[in-house]
């Protein structure tokens, strides 16, 4: 029982972690408008055959860290359910 308490708690400290995570990483994901990665320099063209170097590392990052944050919500569910 107190093994499952410990990680349910480390758990949703993982969510709460890779939450920030996720909205810091999609705001820095450049829109129609540029968005918030205009302020660091994601607003200077790309050039003309695709996305940069930077946004396709962005893009990996953003989907681990989603799978992650999906794992996590599965784990925390399955383990307060089978816990009660």
């Amino acid at each position: 029982m107190l093994v499952t308490t410990v990680l349910v708690i480390a758990l949703a400290i993982l969510l709460v972690i890779t939450s920030v995570l996720l909205v810091v990483l999609i705001l820095l994901h450049r829109g129609k408008g540029g968005g918030l990665s205009d302020l660091f320099g994601g607003g200077v063209s790309s050039s003309i055959g695709g996305s940069s170097v930077a946004e396709k590392n962005l893009d990996r990052l953003t989907v681990g860290i989603g799978l992650i944050w999906a794992a996590s919500i599965v784990a925390v569910g399955l383990l307060v359910r089978t816990g009660s």
